[in-house]
């Protein structure tokens, strides 16, 4: 063997109780699970540790941290070996040379502006450039505003026949190559402007290849529930399995509304829907700051924006619209915006605001109006943190059969989200071993063989015989996130050993040279 784990408690991802057994790992697999005594080039004595599946991120926004970072340790430090990307709607794959840079520019706020050269258009060469080697593994979906703007560019319409049937096939294209599915972003330009049929027409496709859709529905506050019931009738007429993008309930109209949304799953379910959903263990949601804008605003891009801007009596609608009514960028809700952060800037001399709250940044001017300033100063890259969520509603949704963990961590900027850095740490440590909500084998569950059965991965997720040697020791006396909103960057405790394809990536909690993962691809099961 090349590795034996030994003395430790399994829980093998599956949920059932743990078990002692030695654990011998050859050639990037699982080669033996069993009580008799094994011999390796290196043996691990896991004495006090939980040895468990590599933990599967179903919502990251790393597709440039991969390829940019190296040591990768607010993935690798908590136990992810898995990470799943193309989110919400926007990434960078499939691209050509028109939209590419745009794509640059409108998820720099998420994603930065790493030193990466750019060498893949196609799902498939993204996917190809991580097979060079990367931190952790990684899937891909195809995000559905990238597809959007190659066929039609911001336009606020319906798309023609010709355009729906190049969305079409861009689609199936990305899942031939690799894609498990279909992400969108339902609350972002372009994606937003997509009606139902649209929708539709899509996921029929991705059923056809056995993939999933992913939506960041269109609204987590005012017409929540509309929202996820509009998924799932998506999926109901597309025949397609859906998960539901960190399926979450916010803002005081939704306080209590947990067991609603479940319903709504449960009912979809019983009808024979395959419906899953992630989550992150925080309350805020980090953005855009863009975000919030009507939706209308941003027809055309930001270049339209910025003139719009400039016009008094369309700036004074968008005020109205943000202050008032409640934008479709900002879930229907008129925007509160002492609950608003400023998290991160572009512009080096905007950096004293980063840790602000607009409302106490803006000083006597109208919020609104110097939320609308500071995002043209920053040429729209600004990103902001938003304090809306609701404790109970967290709760009662990680704790259903469907749910999966996630970070929807973005890694660029000044003061990022912490659940980039602890989540899943934070899943094991304060909601399972502080609060009793899951027990550590259900967690465990919930963290790897429940979204690698979503994923349809047969071979990872699970501490069995002839699977990847995707690993975790952590220890549940002491495994926590120690990322804060003051401190972000900090490395989870509790977590001495994580494996990648068998390769020690995490070796008594110091971060190794390897950089063992890869893409991971779906089977094509044909259309």
């Amino acid at each position: 063997m090349d590795i034996v784990i030994r003395g430790a408690e399994i829980a093998d991802g599956t949920g059932s109780p743990r078990f002692r057994a030695e654990v011998g790992v050859k050639d990037g697999r699982i080669a033996a699970v069993g009580s008799d005594r094994l011999d390796g080039a290196r043996v691990i004595d896991a004495g006090g540790l939980v040895l468990s599946p590599g933990f599967i991120d179903m919502h990251a926004h790393s597709e440039l941290a991969v390829l940019a970072d190296r040591e990768h340790l607010a993935k690798l430090g908590q136990g992810c070996t898995l990470e799943v990307l193309g989110q919400d709607g926007l990434s960078y794959a499939p691209v050509d040379e028109t939209t590419a840079p745009q794509m640059w520019e409108a998820i720099a706020a998420w994603n930065g502006k790493l030193d990466v050269d750019y060498d893949w258009r196609s799902v498939g060469e993204y996917l190809d450039r991580l097979d060079r080697g990367i931190p952790t593994n990684a899937a891909y979906l195809v995000p559905h505003g990238t597809v959007r703007m190659a066929a039609m560019g911001w336009e606020h319409r319906r798309p023609t026949g010709a355009e729906l049937d190049a969305m079409k096939a861009a689609v199936a294209r990305g899942m031939e190559e690799g894609a498990f599915g279909l992400s969108a972003g339902l609350s972002y330009t372009p994606g937003m402007y997509a009606d139902t049929a649209e929708l539709v027409e899509l996921c029929t496709v991705v059923a056809q290849f056995g993939g999933y859709f992913s939506p960041h529905q269109r609204s987590y506050g005012a017409g929540a529930m509309e929202g996820y019931a509009e998924m799932i009738q998506i999926c109901r007429e597309a025949g397609c399995a859906l998960h539901l993008a960190h399926a979450t309930l916010n803002y005081e109209v939704n306080q209590g509304r947990a067991a609603e949304l479940l319903k709504l799953v449960d009912e979809g379910l019983d009808e024979g829907v395959p419906i899953s959903l992630d989550t992150y263990p925080y309350l805020p949601g980090m953005t855009m700051l863009a975000a919030l804008l009507p939706s209308w605003s941003l027809a055309g891009g930001y270049a339209a924006l910025r003139e719009r801007l400039g016009d008094a009596e369309t700036r004074a609608r968008i005020v109205h619209e943000l202050d008032v009514v409640g934008t479709d960028g900002a879930n229907g809700v008129p925007v509160d915006w002492s609950r608003i952060e400023i998290a991160g800037v572009a512009k080096p001399e905007l950096r004293g605001l980063v840790g602000e709250r607009v409302a106490a940044a803006a000083g006597a001017q109208r919020p609104s109006e110097f939320f609308l300033d500071l995002i043209a100063r920053d040429d729209f890259d600004t990103a902001c943190l938003m304090h809306v969520g609701n404790e109970e509603n967290v709760r009662a949704i990680m704790q259903h059969g469907v749910h999966t963990g996630s970070s929807d961590g973005v890694l660029a900027g000044e003061k990022i989200h912490p659940r980039a850095w602890g989540s899943f740490a934070r899943y094991l440590g304060h909601y399972t071993r502080e609060l009793g909500l899951l027990s550590v084998e259900e967690c465990v569950a919930h963290l790897s063989g429940r979204p690698a059965a979503v994923l349809g991965l047969h071979d990872r997720g699970l501490v069995q015989e002839g699977c990847a040697a995707d690993l975790v020791l952590f220890d549940p006396a002491t495994v926590d996130a120690k990322a804060t909103f003051e401190r972000p960057r900090q490395q989870a405790a509790g977590v001495p050993y994580v494996m990648v394809n068998g390769a020690l990536a995490i070796d008594d909690g110091c971060r190794t040279e390897a950089l063992a993962g890869r893409s991971v691809r779906r089977p094509v099961l044909g259309r």
